[in-house]
């Protein structure tokens, strides 16, 4: 019942205990019935007594689980109501003659209020059994209420002791929570998250932490289930824990941090809010030297300079508690663990920087990008694709937000010069596909930061437009586009460079193929670009592209109004350019 919900457990035992009394009066009033009025009056004395247990336990311990005493408060007032009728019928029975004829009471009526009583009895010694910080375990013989929720009946006992911070309880929620939609709702709504979120703050013990925070990992997988871990403060505790924690626990977390942030935008900025971005990066600079880029920038500030190896000094001082035995932990983790380490922190760094300017921003305040540049270049599968991944990312909000791009994107910088160097090796020399787009659309994102020296960029994106998998090609022509439209301000210098390097070919073989059965937008409106910013139509005009953007204009418009005004142009500026070199066409015209 609502009502119930907004009374506190104390206001709700004290009236029950209350009512129990006034039942028990009346049974010993009774005058029919008087022996099984007598034997209900036993049966509820015994319930006024748990009542009153249950109270004690309430005020003595202020954190306790009233989540079960709550629910079966609720079958116990019924029962209670059943006996309350029961002996008030047979109150003044020998002066209501009519009354006990209108509402006949019979055996069978005390034998089903004594069954409803005998499982309320149950179902409050086994509630009171688990709540007892005492108790040994939690594993008892199922109570009645088991028959008509038996999930219930183990949520309960596992919650109650993951309050009194045992690890075994927090294994066994993240158990019952592993692919079972349904348990964690019931976990959820039984109120499971604080108990996990507090063994994963206070607790001391690895394995309990490590079992709160895969409970709370696999709970995560749901808004509103990540809403609640978000407003009962879990953002802060998870981001505490992600800097103390040991490796095994952090590689947990860090999972947890991004399928928070990916479900919930405002989880995601709340993450950077509590600067998780710093211990991330940390993490994922494990065993990656950087002297080379310290030497490099040696003239910078101090705090510029030195930023990335303080965070690792604090980081390993955390982790190693000061003491030997902590140092000597640390260098004995597994290297799988660090590795899974590092390929998850590298995925929460992505995941927390999509769209976010704030994250965004943060990540590039710690000098990530020397680090994401060293492991592009030093490793490969997962965590090389998720690094570049994070560069991607960051390049794409940079695009949205000038005052990213020209801080944390500066051409002279020494972190971003490595970072374009690293991202060039890959398109250039990269055989696996999805990498390769990931670091076209990185350099794409920054067009508008290259000046109109800086040819190498062009002339390896422009190779790429001949590249078998199709899917790059097209990249690297939407790439070229936004070196090459008009917002662009060196997009004259930079559409000739496109031009001289032999672009124009490559995109007519792209789009006569047509390989995918349709025009190739990314190729089409790369060539409209070139005709209207290139001022060397006389490539455009030797290739056909003036027919070929005639006859693909129709159907491109419609699908995409927007590009209208640049096919008109294209258009016009190649006719233009046909009547210029031969002014007969012009009379053919007209």
């Amino acid at each position: 019942m609502a009502w119930e919900e907004e009374k506190s457990i104390q206001e709700i035992l004290s009236l029950q205990i209350l009512f129990a009394d006034r039942v028990i009066k009346l049974t010993q009033e009774a005058e029919s019935f008087k022996p099984e009025n007598s034997d209900l009056s036993g049966q509820v004395t015994q319930l006024f007594q748990l009542l009153r247990s249950a109270a004690r336990l309430t005020i003595t311990s202020a954190a306790v689980y009233d989540r079960p005493i709550r629910r079966v408060a609720v079958d116990l007032t019924m029962a209670l109501d059943r006996v309350f009728i029961l002996a008030h019928k047979c109150r003044h029975w020998k002066t209501n003659v009519l009354h006990h004829v209108l509402s006949i009471t019979t055996a069978a009526d005390f034998k089903k209020v004594s069954a409803l009583l005998d499982s309320s009895l149950a179902d409050f010694k086994w509630v009171l059994s688990i709540l007892n910080p005492d108790s040994s375990g939690y594993e008892t013989a199922l109570p009645p209420i088991a028959t008509t929720d038996p999930i219930l009946a183990w949520v309960w006992p596992a919650v109650a002791a993951a309050h009194m911070g045992r690890a075994e309880a927090a294994l066994e929620l993240a158990s019952w929570a592993s692919g079972n939609d349904r348990n964690k709702k019931i976990i959820a709504e039984e109120n499971g998250i604080p108990p996990l979120l507090k063994m994963l703050k206070d607790s001391s013990n690895v394995d309990g932490q490590s079992a709160a925070a895969t409970a709370l990992c696999n709970l995560a997988d749901d808004q509103g289930r990540v809403k609640i871990i978000a407003d009962i403060s879990g953002v802060q505790i998870i981001a505490k824990a992600l800097s103390e924690a040991p490796a095994p626990v952090q590689v947990i977390l860090v999972n947890l941090v991004s399928k928070m942030s990916e479900l919930d935008t405002s989880v995601q900025e709340e993450f950077g809010r509590e600067n998780v971005t710093r211990p991330l990066v940390t993490l994922l600079s494990m065993d990656v030297e950087l002297e080379e880029f310290v030497e490099a920038n040696a003239r910078k500030s101090a705090n510029t300079l030195h930023s990335l190896a303080q965070i690792n000094k604090e980081m390993t001082k955390k982790r190693s508690g000061g003491s030997s035995e902590g140092r000597r932990e640390a260098e004995a983790k597994p290297p799988e663990v660090n590795s899974r380490l590092k390929i998850s922190c590298a995925a929460a760094l992505w995941i927390l920087a999509r769209r976010s300017l704030l994250n965004s921003g943060k990540i590039t305040d710690t000098k990530a990008l020397r680090v994401l540049a060293k492991i592009i270049e030093k490793e490969q599968g997962e965590l090389k694709e998720n690094c570049l991944k994070v560069v991607m990312e960051l390049a794409a909000v940079a695009e949205s937000h000038a005052d990213l791009k020209r801080s944390a994107f500066k051409l002279t910088s020494t972190p971003v010069k490595v970072v374009l160097d690293q991202l060039l090796r890959v398109i250039n020399e990269e055989k696996n596909s999805q990498l390769v787009i990931l670091a076209v659309k990185a350099v794409g994102c920054l067009a508008s930061m290259f000046p109109a020296k800086e040819r190498r960029v062009v002339r390896s994106l422009v190779a790429q437009l001949s590249h078998l998998d199709h899917d790059v090609a097209a990249e690297a022509a939407r790439a070229l586009s936004k070196f090459a439209c008009v917002q662009n301000y060196n997009c004259k210098e930079h559409s000739k460079a496109i031009i001289e390097f032999g672009g124009v070919p490559k995109l007519m073989i792209l789009l006569r193929n047509n390989v995918r059965g349709y025009f190739h937008l990314e190729e089409l409106v790369l060539l409209c670009n070139l005709a209207v910013n290139g001022h060397n139509t006389g490539a455009l005009e030797e290739a056909g592209v003036l027919s070929l953007l005639e006859s693909a204009a129709t159907q491109a418009v419609f699908d995409h109004p927007d590009l209208r005004e640049l096919f008109a142009k294209a258009i016009h500026q190649l006719v233009v350019y046909q009547i210029a070199i031969d002014p007969h066409l012009y009379s053919s015209m007209a």
